[in-house]
């Protein structure tokens, strides 16, 4: 996918649609009691998972420690106020997650583990199978634990993003349209002629162009989207995806 750098926000995220984001929602509402804060936080841990659970791994824990830990974090976190302290106007989500991770890891180190996995109590349903498959797929290299865990927090909103653009062009009934303007985007020297993929899909070679603009247009919206979810104002969006940016680039 192409870089996704994004302009200013409209004033329509400024005042519209981004109040109903999920980290504003969790902020806005922290009572522990509030089911549309908890119904927000959830949805923000299922999909951020594996990038604590990369950087359990990564801080030396085997698989099944990690897999401990990770869930046990998760349940104490989405049964304890935890965000009774956070200062509402300030703050990322990856920033407050992996906070909230260390601070549980070295509570653990201090006390024996009375029960395994979060006491039992599943908070999330974790495909922890397909969490090592992926974890033994990431570069053996002297990235440190905080690095990798930052540039999976980077790759899973990019994919999320990705996974909601391909999503809308099958709604639309346009999954050959996607397939084909995809290998636009898909690197290396495979790139095919805007002139024969016109001719497969019966376009003109300029209506191709202009699928390809818009569809990059779109996903580039949708990054801004998904970074929006994390993040407690307009503001930070552009700074937080200078920083996505600068992790994926490196």
């Amino acid at each position: 996918m192409p870089d996704p750098t994004i302009t200013a926000g409209s004033p329509s995220e400024q005042g519209g649609w981004f109040t109903t984001t999920h980290w504003s929602i969790v902020l806005t509402a922290r009572d522990p009691a509030c089911p549309q804060a908890a119904d927000a936080l959830e949805k923000l841990c299922r999909s951020y998972w594996y990038p604590l659970y990369a950087f359990v791994r990564r801080q030396g824990h085997d698989e099944s420690s990690a897999k401990d830990l990770t869930q046990g974090f998760f349940a104490r976190l989405l049964e304890k106020n935890y965000l009774a302290h956070v200062v509402q106007d300030k703050g990322k989500f990856r920033s407050f997650l992996l906070a909230s991770l260390k601070h549980y890891m070295a509570d653990e180190r201090d006390k024996e583990r009375a029960q395994k996995r979060g006491g039992g109590q599943i908070p999330l349903s974790l495909n922890e199978t397909v969490g090592e498959d992926r974890y033994r797929a990431e570069p053996v290299d002297v990235m440190d634990a905080e690095k990798l865990y930052e540039r999976r927090w980077a790759l899973t909103l990019l994919d999320q993003a990705r996974e909601r653009l391909k999503q809308e062009f099958l709604n639309a009934g346009k999954s050959q349209l996607y397939e084909r303007l995809q290998a636009f985007d898909a690197g290396g020297g495979d790139t095919p002629a805007y002139g024969d993929v016109a001719l497969d899909l019966g376009l003109s070679e300029s209506g191709v162009r202009t699928a390809v603009f818009r569809m990059r247009q779109r996903y580039r919206e949708l990054v801004r989207e998904e970074v929006a979810q994390t993040v407690s104002s307009p503001q930070e969006v552009d700074e937080e995806i200078r920083h996505l940016i600068l992790i994926v680039s490196a």
